[in-house]
């Protein structure tokens, strides 16, 4: 018994004596752990020999070693790994995080040794993982990152996810942003599904903070490159250096030619020496051509082109012997209003003024004459070859009416003519061709009228008599009453002074009325003298019995009374109480000049009168 518990004891004191040789072991493997290298004691360590002390100080300096870093804080990293399915990046932290691949397929460009920001989801999951995500912490971080870009005119990468209406959606620092149709390529795009999924390079444009609407284009960098190129290429040019270059378009003003990365201008007016109305009668699209620079300005990056300064001008290979008088054929190439522009030889021009293509005097329009492609035969009137301009004469090659024109139509003659125009002052007649004459108001009619057409229409004709001449300014003046009879004649035969005639009212004025009396003849009446018997005025429509006071051949007025209808006349016997009215009151006026001395004798003076003696 006495064996057992000596060997029971000898079993219970054995662990409690390796105790502290293990700790002892321990503690020796970790000496020396905060020592210099050079003062590191290898044997110590490798014999296990390391105290508590220097332990905890090793975890210390451990510790501090590491990045201290919170859940839901935003920090920066390096990538360290990439694969098809993940990244893994460092954050400094006692573990690598991994975020998923498709988190950076907005950068297809990410390679390792990047920097990139990261949110720390969880430190330590269930398996001892460090939880990153670059998706969150670029939509934290994304609208001071789009505000930034913008304000620093910074060009930032977008990963176009889908197609919409009118353009792209595109994710730019994890914001949804609008690319329109418009902002892809300088050149119109047809297919937009071919840049989905893709990743372009653009340039906030537009900012919306109040909707967070962010609008991007790439199209500002193209079109900055290239000014840069316009830049570099209009520095080198020179006015009158020939270049070739391909008609990129073609519009109805002029053509568009590209030089090489900078595009210049031909205007219509410079492909060719002569007229044309498109230019596509010059040059085609896509085609080569060799243009002249005529100018261009560094500022604005516009350069005007020439085509037609590379061939000789027309004028110099004009006919040395034309001369003014000679007859030349030429096509009409162009009508205004006030000529027609014909061209002789390509190039060479002259104006038919539209006063030259008639000997009418009446004002007329080109289009009257000519058409737009005719062939005309005109005379030249004036050649000047240092201005390049040339007028042309039709009249001239046509006989003129206006030569010896008082034998063909002297004055008092009667003649045929035909109404051309109606002006409120008259007519127009022409009597041959060539030659017009004006018929003035006051001779179309021996009544009172108030436009011509009261009396003739354009295209009727009528009889006129020569009244007078003008040769020198080709006027011509003609009547037409004269050759009527004068109904004033028969007027005054049947309406004189003192006449009882019937009329009808057909006007009522503040000042007088409008008669119509027999054969559509009017006269008027004051509006004293017409007033009726029961002292009412008359109304449009009534009829009353007139007097004719007065007849007016010079103004065709005819004067009635309607109070002398029913008035009775004034006897002469009246007249002279009067006279001996008028005579008191003069009387009565000088004797409020007199004085006490002839009152008496005054007084006798008007009693005499007042009694008529």
């Amino acid at each position: 018994m006495a064996e057992k518990n000596e060997t029971l004891e000898q079993e219970v004191i054995a662990p409690v004596e390796e105790t502290p040789v293990v700790e002892e072991k321990e503690t020796k493997s970790r000496v020396n752990a905060s020592v210099s290298p050079e003062a590191f004691d290898w044997a110590a360590f490798e014999g296990g020999e390391i105290s508590a002390e220097q332990k905890a100080k090793e975890d210390e300096l451990y510790s501090q070693s590491l990045s201290k870093v919170s859940e839901n804080e935003v920090v920066e990293g390096t990538v360290t790994s990439i694969t098809k399915r993940e990244v893994v990046v460092n954050i400094g932290y006692k573990s690598e995080g991994i975020i998923m691949a498709p988190e950076f397929r907005y950068n297809p460009d990410l390679k390792v040794g990047d920097k990139v920001e990261v949110l720390v989801e969880t430190t330590e999951d269930r398996r001892g993982q460090l939880i990153l995500s670059h998706k969150k912490a670029r939509a934290l971080r994304s609208w001071d990152m789009v505000n930034d870009a913008y304000s620093k005119d910074e060009i930032v990468k977008g990963y176009i996810k889908s197609r919409t209406k009118g353009g792209m959606i595109v994710d730019v620092f994890g914001i949804e942003a609008f690319l329109p149709g418009s902002q892809i390529d300088i050149r119109p795009i047809r297919d937009y599904d071919q840049f989905v999924d893709t990743t372009m390079d653009l340039k906030i444009v537009k900012i919306n903070n109040e909707f967070r609407n962010v609008v991007v284009s790439h199209k500002a960098l193209i079109e900055a490159e290239i000014e840069a190129q316009k830049s570099e290429i209009i520095a080198k040019l020179e006015k009158g250096n020939v270049l070739e270059g391909v008609v990129k378009n073609i519009t109805s003003y002029g053509v568009f030619v590209d030089l090489g990365g900078v595009d210049g201008l031909i205007h219509i007016t410079d492909l060719s020496w002569g007229r044309i109305n498109n230019p596509e009668e010059i040059v085609k699209l896509d085609e080569k051509i060799n243009v002249v620079i005529l100018d261009f300005d560094e500022g604005k990056k516009r350069i005007a082109l020439g085509l037609k300064q590379l061939t000789p001008h027309p004028w110099s290979q004009l006919d040395e012997n034309l001369k003014v008088g000679d007859k030349v054929t030429g096509k009409v190439v162009l009508i205004a209003d006030y000529g027609a522009f014909v061209e002789i030889q390509p190039g060479v021009e002259g104006l038919i003024h539209v006063s030259e293509m008639s000997w009418s005097p009446r004002l007329r329009i080109a289009s009257d004459f000519l058409k737009v492609g005719q062939e005309v035969e005109a005379q030249i009137l004036t050649l000047d070859r240092d201005e390049k301009k040339m007028s042309l004469g039709l009249k001239q090659l046509t006989e003129n009416p206006w030569e010896n024109i008082r034998e063909k139509f002297p004055i008092g003659s009667k003649h045929k003519a035909t109404v051309r125009n109606i002006a409120a002052f008259g007519v127009f007649a022409e009597l041959c061709a060539g030659v017009e004459g004006l018929i003035y108001i006051s001779d179309l009619s021996w009544n009172k009228i108030k436009h011509p057409s009261e009396v003739v229409t354009v295209g009727q004709e009528i009889d006129v008599v020569i009244i007078d001449f003008d040769e020198d300014t080709h006027k011509l003046s003609l009547g037409y009453k004269q050759l009527l009879p004068n109904p004033w004649e028969a007027i005054e035969a049947k309406y004189g002074v003192g006449a009882s005639v019937e009329g009808k009212v057909i006007a009522v004025g503040d000042r007088e009325i409008t008669v119509a009396l027999e054969d559509e003849v009017e006269a008027v009446c004051s509006a004293k003298n017409a007033v009726k018997e029961d002292g009412n005025a008359p109304v449009v429509g009534e009829t009353l019995a007139f007097v004719v006071t007065d007849v007016k051949r010079s103004t065709k007025k005819i004067i009635l009374s309607h109070v002398r209808t029913y008035a009775k006349p004034e006897h002469k016997a009246e007249k002279p109480v009067d006279s001996t009215a008028k005579a008191v009151k003069m009387v009565n006026a000088s004797a409020e000049k007199t004085t006490l001395g002839d009152i008496a004798e005054l007084a006798a003076l008007k009693e005499q009168l007042a009694k008529g003696e």
